[in-house]
């Protein structure tokens, strides 16, 4: 007979195929929900179904945290996630890791689109992901300088190694969150940092939505120095993800994977200075063996000059060897015994003054910004295109006109064109 296997073992094998299938993980899926519960564990069991089939669904309550409405029977949903094989009762079911009302919308149509473009110019290509360097001695931060993610670098850096940490403030939510991650990682770059950590906290889909924007994207791509991408929790997933050298699960593992520990470079170091000490004396004992045999075969008076010089010979490359090892030793002890120093006594701000030029290309960049210009009482007249309308000679009476403010947007339509004659 051939061999047999348990229920138990069968279903198993079913979920390790279900769980590498392609097509079946990490994909939206729109539908109606129906059979809605919450449990007091705070997991949601609920069915999605359309006009020709259903499915399980689970949602567990750290998916559940991440959606700001309340879900309901009949109404219409995306859902992403994955399918996955329940064992025990020989099933499977669609595990949820977010949710959106009424469906995957224009937006992620647009985003996956964008995706699709961008993956076909390489920015992707994971062939073009570049290593993190071992030792950086300054890494640039742009995130939000009022949220946990610097501060969490900053702790993990002094209880890992040490090294300087540089913010770029940027807006991480909302509109015009992209232009400033952007300016923030040129501005780092012009720094001269080693690494750079874009990211910010957790948050819904609409929160992250600024990674997944092309101007973000793309001046990641555009970094000069290696990137680390850290947005959201583990489950979180955008373009930036995708495109950064390095993906975190969250800003401090970002700081861990950019920094080692010094407790372990220490334990390597000792290790090795042992090993090369026993190597010396192994060599050590086996040359004083060949001159003792040396020494049998030539005069005692000459045998006894040699054996002296190539002694001395030896004891002179010993402590050369000594020398040269102890020094790089001592120094990352130095850089270690600053580290803890520093973390003692963090300022508040955090951020060490790096580069005086810094501060100017902070406030070029703060004096480009348009929002100033209309706090001044000048507005910005667009078209219905949005595209800005610089004379008069491209209107004429009739046209529908949008006049941007300081504090919102009027639109008007032309009754009269009157150009002025230049000098």
């Amino acid at each position: 007979m051939e061999d047999t296997i348990t229920v138990t073992q069968l279903n198993t094998r079913v979920k390790s195929l279900i769980s590498d299938a392609p097509g079946v993980s990490d994909v939206w899926v729109t539908g109606e929900i129906s059979n809605f519960k919450t449990y007091p564990s705070g997991h949601c069991y609920f069915t999605m179904k359309d006009s020709g089939s259903e499915i399980r669904c689970v949602m567990f309550r750290s998916a559940r945290a991440r959606i700001d409405f309340q879900p309901a029977d009949s109404m219409q949903v995306a859902v992403f996630g994955g399918v996955d094989m329940y064992v025990e009762r020989g099933s499977y079911q669609f595990i949820v890791q977010t949710m959106r009302k009424g469906g995957i919308g224009d937006r992620y149509a647009e985003l996956e689109k964008l995706k699709k473009k961008l993956e076909a110019e390489g920015l992707f290509d994971i062939k073009k992901k570049r290593k993190l360097p071992t030792y950086p001695k300054v890494i640039g931060v742009v995130t939000s300088e009022a949220g946990a993610v610097i501060h969490d670098i900053v702790t993990t850096s002094g209880r890992r190694f040490p090294a300087d940490i540089l913010l770029a403030p940027a807006q991480v939510q909302g509109e015009g969150a992209s232009r400033s991650i952007a300016a923030g990682i040129d501005l780092l770059n012009r720094a001269g940092v080693d690494v750079i950590i874009v990211g910010r906290g957790g948050g819904s889909i609409e929160d992250l939505w600024a990674f997944n924007e092309e101007e973000t994207v793309r001046a990641i791509a555009a970094s000069r120095v290696p990137t680390i991408s850290a947005v959201g929790h583990e489950s979180d997933f955008t373009l930036a993800d995708l495109v950064a050298d390095v993906r975190a699960a969250t800003p401090t593992a970002a700081a861990e994977l950019a920094l080692r520990d010094g407790k372990e470079v220490l334990k390597q170091l000792d290790e090795e200075t042992r090993r090369l000490n026993r190597s010396l004396s192994y060599l050590t004992d086996r040359m004083r063996s060949r001159f003792q045999v040396i020494d049998a075969k030539l005069s005692p008076k000459r045998a006894e000059e040699m054996v002296a010089m190539k002694s001395m010979t030896l004891d002179r490359l010993s402590e050369r060897l000594i020398t040269a090892l102890r020094a790089p030793i001592e120094t990352v002890r130095r850089r270690l015994t600053v580290a803890e120093t520093k973390i003692e006594r963090i300022p508040e701000t955090m951020i060490p003054p790096r580069k005086a030029s810094l501060d100017a290309l902070a406030d070029r960049l703060e004096s480009l910004n348009p929002n100033n210009v209309l706090r001044r009482g000048y507005s910005m007249v667009t078209n219905e295109k949005g595209n800005a309308l610089t004379s008069v000679s491209t209107i004429k009476k009739g046209t529908v006109i949008s006049v941007r403010m300081r504090d919102g947007v009027a639109d008007a339509e032309i009754k009269e064109v009157r150009k002025y004659d230049r000098d």
